[in-house]
């Protein structure tokens, strides 16, 4: 859906081109028989648009067309004064009413297809570049259009088939090879696209967006050593883009060639030492590479001539905190704006570092400030009530999250973390609502359908509703442990003791430190009187959670069965 949206911008800009590119020009000269009125008229209109002043050069056309009102010429050069103001109305009655005494006006045709073209009316439009096509087979811009509009339509045939036609009146049409080379990528004929795109930088070497194109065609097929040589061959009869030798940079990364792209970067400050954009890519390859003692001072050179950078701010205080920095990690989140985007994320690290430091109380401080100077910020509510929690202080935890709500009523996360709040103070039924709201926003909410399941199989409950939303959250995520673990367990209440030791083993598999998982396979094998195999996974729980008194009981209950 996306790439159709982004497809029909680029038709769009294209009419808006074609509309304000018409005849009514400094070069235009009108040569109609028609009175010297008219001409006078025209002749202002034309300076007083190239002057910028729009409304008044469409009022001396008005009076134009009133002094020569049998003139086909001078009402197409209104008709796009219109359109370019904005006045479509006028402009659709103007150009039908004209069309409809000049049936043979090409350039009015060609106009009025530009102004279905923007109305997304395809099929008057492809009707009116076939027309101009009848009366000039040779008009390369309706050609253009209409290839355009099919491939819109996915109609890629006709599309290739006037593309073809197109380049057969120009070969070197520049704009035709290049849209076709965009039509051939949506039809993911991806070597075809190239050769179009390397044919139109053969005739104009200047064609950034044909450049780009080719190179991004490259990268989306994993060829980064062809991407980088086009941004490479571009440079070299255009050295003054920078940010091409960035993007290489960029490229290489991804390619996994850091000291590469550590000399690119490197090589590029020799000419440009105060850039900031390479400084910052060069800070955040070495914070790829882990190298967070070298992206420090990368990041420190860039603030020192823009302290109010609130992103490399933030860059710099995270490269401190993988750095084990926490102190200097801190100092640095605090300087983030709070008028900044990423102030609420500053302040949750800066709450993460107290919490680690046993600090909970100054944490849970920080967020709560946070939060008055960012109140519809969800996240901070959230993160807030997880520190509630973390302090066994469950009424705030609750009462944080439905505070949240008066800001974000709608909001799946609250509703879905209150759910949880609910379950861990022991009020099931209120646990079970509020994941039902969660559903009632989001049917396919694979948390929530899994959090039911699993409630009530561990209660033995509506078993066979529980099972089948399982199994439909596992749908949507088909390989997380947490989920194929409900699955085993919801099987082992059914009774259905072989299924439930084939999901309980795969999930072991996927988390093999979850101890929840490891007990679950221990009951398995305890209900099938495989003792030993209970005993062995008891022990191994009980290693990952040693306080756990449920483990400890059953591990006693078996050695007296022993």
């Amino acid at each position: 859906m996306q790439k159709r949206h982004k497809h029909l911008i680029m038709l769009l800009g294209l009419t808006i081109m074609m509309i304000s590119g018409c005849s009514f020009s400094s070069s235009a000269i009108y040569t109609d028989n028609s009175s010297v009125e008219a001409t006078y008229h025209y002749s202002l209109g034309v300076l007083l648009r190239l002057d910028g002043q729009v409304n008044e050069a469409t009022a001396e056309l008005e009076k134009a067309v009133a002094a020569d009102p049998r003139s086909s010429y001078l009402k197409t050069e209104l008709v796009s004064l219109y359109a370019e103001k904005g006045e479509l109305p006028k402009a659709m009655t103007l150009g039908e009413e004209t069309l409809a005494v000049n049936p043979d006006d090409s350039e009015l045709h060609l106009v009025m297809g530009g102004l279905y073209l923007n109305l997304r009316e395809y099929q008057k439009a492809i009707q009116e570049y076939k027309t101009v096509i009848q009366l000039e087979p040779k008009n390369l811009v309706a050609h253009l259009y209409l290839a355009t509009i099919y491939a819109e339509e996915k109609k890629y045939n006709e599309a290739e088939e006037i593309f073809a036609k197109l380049l057969k009146i120009d070969p070197d049409n520049v704009m035709g090879i290049y849209y076709f080379g965009k039509v051939l990528s949506e039809m993911k004929r991806f070597d075809d696209a190239a050769s179009m795109y390397r044919r139109v930088i053969s005739i104009r070497p200047y064609f950034e967006a044909a450049v780009f194109d080719l190179a991004a065609l490259y990268e989306k097929q994993k060829k980064m050593d062809k991407a980088i040589e086009v941004y490479r061959n571009y440079i070299e009869i255009n050295p003054a883009r920078i940010n091409l030798r960035v993007k290489i940079g960029d490229l290489l990364i991804k390619d996994k060639k850091y000291e590469e792209a550590q000399k690119e970067y490197q090589e590029l400050l020799k000419t440009t030492p105060d850039n900031s954009e390479v400084r910052i890519a060069l800070g955040l390859l070495y914070y790829e590479m882990r190298r967070f003692d070298l992206a420090v001072p990368e990041f420190l050179r860039v603030l020192e001539k823009n302290a109010g950078d609130d992103r490399t701010r933030y860059l710099l205080a995270s490269a401190y905190e993988e750095n084990n920095d926490n102190k200097s990690a801190q100092a640095e989140y605090q300087k983030v704006s709070f008028t900044s985007e990423i102030y609420p994320n500053a302040m949750i690290h800066v709450a993460m570092i107290l919490k680690k430091e046993n600090k909970l109380p100054e944490a849970i401080k920080v967020l709560k400030e946070s939060i008055l100077k960012k109140k519809g910020q969800v996240t901070l509510f959230l993160y807030l009530s997880s520190l509630y929690e973390d302090s066994k202080d469950m009424l705030n935890a609750e009462n944080i999250l439905k505070e949240g709500m008066e800001n974000s009523p709608a909001n799946i996360d609250l509703h879905y973390s209150l759910g949880v709040i609910y379950e861990k103070t022991n009020r099931f039924p209120e646990s079970i609502k509020e994941m039902e709201t969660v559903l009632s926003m989001d049917p396919d909410n694979a948390e929530a359908l899994n959090f039911i399941g699993y409630s009530y199989a561990d209660r033995g409950l509506n078993l066979d509703e529980a099972e089948k939303m399982i199994v439909k959250a596992l749908k949507i995520r088909p390989d997380n442990g947490y989920m194929i673990d409900s699955l085993g367990w919801v099987h082992f209440k059914q009774g259905k003791l072989d299924s439930a030791l084939s999901n309980l083993r795969k999930a072991m598999e996927i988390m093999p430190a979850d101890g929840a998982i490891i007990e679950h396979l221990g009951d398995v094998y305890l209900k099938l009187d495989r003792l030993k195999e209970a005993n062995e996974m008891y022990e191994r729980a009980l290693k990952i959670d040693p306080k756990n008194k449920s483990l400890q009981n059953k591990l006693k209950d078996l050695i007296k069965k022993n």
